[in-house]
């Protein structure tokens, strides 16, 4: 599906004039001022209100601390983009430079990992501290296309005064989330930065394509290693009596042997050798292998699947504003499981209505429109097959027996801010 990215100046209008509105905007804004001389774009001003509620300074930002080299180094291979660095070099590093830009790249922390570009930009980069080893939060920084587009969880282009710090109302900013294309976690950003003069509606577009290639090129790299597991699980099952499957450290099925085939099973987030209970097959003993996990079902435990919810409770954890969580606890143990945003909206609604929701309902709720039920039920097919018998269908509900606890930020405005769900905003 196509993702409609918006300049961050309106076509046909006049940079200079633009800014100066936003500047108009920015300071009543700041000031508390009612009303706004002007309505900055949705995305801009519900980072604006964040800031206001955490207490930003606009003039100076918050704290800010520069990593050890050593550290920086860590974060750098604990990121999971140096695979991703040199697609990116190629495909922004040109532009950068002949565009008077900086390309950078940050983690899913908001720390700037790598940063390359024109010479003179870096220079007047420095003195912001937009730095490698820096961290480029909203919540250090204010409003900014890095910061932002991590909370918003979309590509985001921010221009002048939509900064909330005055002293980055020169710059203009342009970037793209990058995401893992193993499990769907958001690895961090990589962004252009110039000044404001250099602004163009293209640079947006550029970035989430280069943006693109780059996962291509992480999900390219992963098959490869799936490939190379398939090699060795397919003959060590044959030699295994009874059930068992063969994944990926990720969760991405290699081979099986008397099981159910699934693409990928949902881990938890601390995966062990061992008992481990998985929703899709219930109690397994985990064995490790290079490269991999072997999984054999408890005995009984595929015929039982994980229907069995008498003492199970799901508790929701949507509090943060950039990680959301799911932890089942029944009889077998606990099981956590970090959630994708689509997942995350989901699974608030269905708390929220016990009772269950149609596929047109959840539709309504989560876009707007009873019409696109066709993409709610893929995305519901998906989201079963994970969580096993948790949930249930017609309607689509958590099961009867299950005890469900969603904890949420007491600021309701902070409740998964990347979303534009009318169910989730009416709170």
């Amino acid at each position: 599906m196509r993702q409609h990215l918006e300049a961050a100046v309106p076509v046909g209008e006049d940079p200079r004039q633009h800014a100066r509105a936003l500047a108009r905007m920015h300071e009543a804004a700041v000031r508390g001022t009612r009303p706004l001389p002007g309505r900055p774009r949705p995305v801009i001003g519900a980072s604006w209100s964040r800031m206001r509620s955490l207490g930003v300074d606009p003039e100076h930002g918050a704290g800010n601390s520069l990593l050890e080299p050593a550290r920086l180094e860590q974060r750098r291979q604990a990121s999971g983009l140096a695979d991703a660095l040199p697609t990116l070099r190629d495909g922004l590093l040109g532009v950068a430079e002949d565009a008077a830009q900086i390309m950078v790249v940050v983690d899913a922390e908001g720390t700037v990992l790598w940063r390359d570009g024109s010479i003179p930009v870096r220079q007047r980069a420095d003195s912001l501290g937009f730095v490698e080893g820096m961290s480029w939060q909203e919540r250090t920084v204010g409003t900014n296309a890095i910061g932002t587009a991590l909370v918003a969880r979309k590509p985001l282009q921010v221009y002048s005064a939509e900064h909330y710090v005055r002293s980055h109302h020169a710059w203009t900013c342009a970037a793209a989330p990058l995401h893992d294309p193993r499990d769907g976690k958001l690895l961090g950003v990589v962004d252009l930065s110039g000044p404001a003069a250099t602004v163009h509606a293209s640079t947006l577009a550029l970035v989430v394509t280069v943006a693109r290639l780059a996962e291509a090129q992480l999900r390219n790299a992963h098959f490869a290693k799936l490939s190379r597991l398939r090699s060795v699980a397919v003959p060590l099952l044959s030699r295994v009596a009874g059930p068992a499957v063969v994944i990926d450290p990720h969760g991405w099925t290699a081979a099986t042997s008397e099981m159910p085939q699934l693409d990928r099973l949902l881990l938890p987030d601390r995966f062990a050798a061992g008992q481990q209970w998985l929703p899709a097959y219930g109690a397994c003993t985990v064995e490790p292998l290079p490269g991999g996990w072997l999984l054999r079902p408890a005995t009984g435990a595929l015929e039982a699947g994980v229907a069995e919810h008498a003492s199970t409770t799901a508790e929701l954890d949507v509090r943060q504003s950039h990680s959301w969580s799911l932890t089942v606890t029944s009889a077998s143990g606990t099981w956590t499981h970090a959630l994708s945003p689509r997942h995350a909206e989901i699974l608030y609604v269905l708390a929220r209505h016990r009772q269950g929701r149609s596929a047109a309902q959840l539709s309504a709720d989560l876009f707007g429109t009873p019409e696109r039920a066709v993409t709610v039920r893929a995305e519901l097919s998906r989201l079963r097959r994970h969580l096993g018998g948790l949930i249930v269908g017609r309607p689509y509900r958590f099961a009867d027996e299950v005890e469900i606890r969603v904890r949420q930020p007491a600021d309701g405005s902070r409740l998964l801010p990347f979303s534009l769900a009318p169910a989730v905003r009416a709170r």
